[in-house]
């Protein structure tokens, strides 16, 4: 896996580009806007890690130049805690994920791994397991030929169990993924039972066994 960080603070770049290489990644690193551009423009990375603010530039024009030229490439953005309506147009732009400063490296590790999974989850054109099929591109799901009714959370919601099957995740973790920073504007996380409750309800009856596993304490699994 290649990967760019792009990144102003001259430690933190070392540091994360270290690390990173140290778990088996090839690393590339960029300081400033214009060499960032440069390297996005020439070349292709199946992720980059990016701030924001940078020397010479916004960092969300090389948001819109990998959308334009690299776009199956996974983005993971870091900023700084006053940055959110920058965090928010970065993942309008397409953008998979965010960090806040300051953050553990193997944080971003695991927020890298999960991107790098579930793009390549939904590359692909059908994903079948037993009688399911999920189709990424359309929004689709069948089980034993037969099209299940979701709403658009429902799908989403499907498609992260399906690119995390047998992987307990946790209650915060499908919240985050559900509704990014706008999960700081919810009363209670309530709403994610609703809609397990509600995708299991509709597996079972298209015809599908029950594959959603409550682990008390933890969170859910899907198993398959």
């Amino acid at each position: 896996m290649k990967l760019l960080i792009i990144e102003d603070e001259s430690a933190l770049n070392a540091s994360i580009v270290a690390y990173l290489q140290q778990v088996g990644y090839t690393c590339e690193s960029a300081e400033d806007f214009r060499k960032a551009w440069r390297k996005i423009a020439n070349q292709d990375y199946d992720c980059v890690i990016l701030d924001l603010t940078l020397p010479g530039g916004n960092g969300l024009d090389l948001i819109r130049l990998l959308k334009t030229n690299n776009p199956e490439a996974g983005i993971i953005i870091i900023s700084a805690k006053n940055a959110l309506d920058d965090k928010i147009s970065g993942l309008e732009l397409g953008a998979d994920d965010y960090l806040t400063k300051p953050f553990h490296l193997s944080e971003l590790n695991a927020r890298l791994r999960s991107v790098i999974r579930r793009r390549n989850i939904t590359s692909q054109k059908v994903i079948q397991l037993g009688s399911l099929e999920v189709y990424p591109e359309s929004a689709e799901a069948l089980v034993e030929g037969r099209k299940m009714t979701l709403t658009k959370k429902e799908f989403e919601l499907l498609l992260y169990f399906v690119s995390n099957k047998n992987r307990v995740l946790t209650k915060d973790s499908i919240a985050e993924h559900l509704w990014g920073d706008h999960i700081e504007t919810l009363d209670s996380l309530d709403f994610v039972y609703t809609h397990i409750k509600n995708l299991r309800r509709k597996l079972i009856e298209t015809g599908a066994e029950d594959p959603i596993q409550t682990i008390y304490g933890m969170g859910y699994k899907f198993n398959y």
